[in-house]
């Protein structure tokens, strides 16, 4: 049995026995619920890794006294697929027992893939159960999720994997005891995800009976863990979530705020050259003209990066994160460049007006390209008022307004100057 990972040793055998997603099986919720019900439905569970979804969906097949078949989209294929239908016909011709189909990271399989189950949930030969750590709304054919009840599983919090590390030391371990710190590191280690808890306390487990250590202490862990300790989940959610607070705390003029997602992103293991590309898109949509400097020094900042590398060239991202954070705000540019995108996406082709047409020969000339076209330098204070240069018959849109905040406040200013003398032209 020793070779059997602690985490397969230790999967719960009921309902009661796992740890966590109490919002799902606690008494009357939804999953507690569809247990009890004596019919399966077929059913998507989301969430991070390590909490439970491949148990819930043996649980079930456990509880309803059904053939559980198990595929894995990353290493299946249409075959695979194909196998798994066949193998469901035979069992209920045979027994009239019914499957569980179960399919891991389901997210990876293709549209053709997905649309393969579909007859087969309809038609009742197996109950699908699908199990991802994407967002279903994004990954899982709207077809299949029509027919499928989404539930949402929640990372395990510190007092579930606390729990689940004592009824590991209590059992399987033999009595393997930590102290206070060590405990608390390798439940931090984990971050929410069971599985990892287990894969790292197999490693101390056995590293500590090597030694003849029957309490392992924060040195032990750092020995056998090293990197591991890092907490970073790379793809999925939690990598977007972050990145999602690392801008909003930018946006919300948080240095602090964004300082701390910025590090815990590089302690989790991202790549940097990432976070540069981020907080130049940052310096764009967030910033703008209310701080023309923001995207110069965002850039500067990585291509520090790319010139020192890490962990030298970190500094100066986080330079411009606190900068950025700083800095005036002023998302006028992205208002209006969306704006006008959505506006030429809609609207027909318009002629580029005669007065603004290129007129490199004579035949342009002669045909009046160019031939009314103001030269601003020419004009007093370097600015054609009255003149236009959109197409003709289109009206002003007002897609750019600047916000009275930081050089923004300059640049309001002049507009309405500007604005005025093409009024005193008598430019409507």
């Amino acid at each position: 049995m020793t070779n059997i990972p602690l985490a397969e040793r230790l999967r719960p055998h009921t309902l009661d026995d796992v740890i966590g997603q109490q919002h799902l099986l606690g008494a009357g919720k939804p999953l507690r619920v569809a247990f009890e019900s004596g019919e399966p439905h077929s059913m998507i569970l989301w969430g991070p890794p390590g909490v439970g979804k491949t148990t819930l969906a043996r649980l079930m097949a456990d509880s309803f006294n059904a053939e559980f078949i198990a595929l894995s989209a990353v290493l299946s294929g249409v075959k695979d697929i194909r196998e798994a239908v066949e193998r469901a016909q035979v069992t209920r011709a045979n027994s009239g027992r019914r499957t569980i189909l179960f399919v891991d990271e389901v997210h990876r399989f293709n549209k053709s893939q997905q649309d393969a189950f579909l007859p087969h949930v309809e038609s009742g030969l197996f109950t699908f159960i699908g199990a991802t750590t994407e967002n279903p709304s994004f990954e899982v054919n709207s077809a299949l999720l029509s027919r499928a009840s989404v539930y949402v599983l929640k990372s395990l919090t510190e007092d579930d994997l606390a729990t689940l590390l004592q009824r590991a030391c209590d059992g399987e371990l033999h009595g393997l005891a930590f102290d206070a710190d060590a405990r608390q590191m390798i439940v931090a280690s984990a971050d929410g995800d069971g599985r990892k808890l287990l894969n790292n306390l197999e490693i101390v487990a056995r590293a500590a009976q090597a030694k003849q250590q029957q309490e392992v202490d924060p040195a032990l862990l750092a020995e056998c863990l090293g990197d591991a300790l890092r907490r970073f989940d790379k793809g999925g959610d939690a990598f977007y979530d972050q990145i999602s607070a690392l801008h909003k705390s930018v946006r919300g003029s948080s240095p602090d705020g964004a300082l701390y997602w910025f590090v815990r992103m590089l302690d989790g293991g991202v790549d940097p050259r990432y976070l540069a590309r981020r907080i130049v898109r940052m310096a764009s949509e967030d910033i703008g003209l209310a701080d023309p400097r923001a995207l110069r020094l965002a850039l500067d900042a990585a291509e520090t990066y790319e010139r020192l590398g890490s962990p030298e060239g970190e500094l100066a991202l986080a330079e411009a994160v606190i900068y950025l954070a700083c800095a005036a705000k002023s998302n006028a540019v992205y208002k209006a460049y969306n704006a006008a995108r959505a506006f030429v996406a809609k609207d027909k082709s318009r002629q580029v007006p005669e007065h603004l047409r290129n007129a490199p020969t004579k035949l342009m000339k002669e045909l009046g390209y160019g031939k009314l076209y103001r030269y601003a330098h020419d004009e007093p204070n370097a600015y054609a008022a009255g003149e236009t240069y959109l197409p003709d018959g289109m009206a002003e849109p007002g897609w750019y307004q600047p916000v009275a905040r930081g050089l923004e406040i300059k640049i309001g200013e002049k507009l309405v100057q500007l604005r005025k003398l093409d009024e005193e032209t008598g430019k409507k």
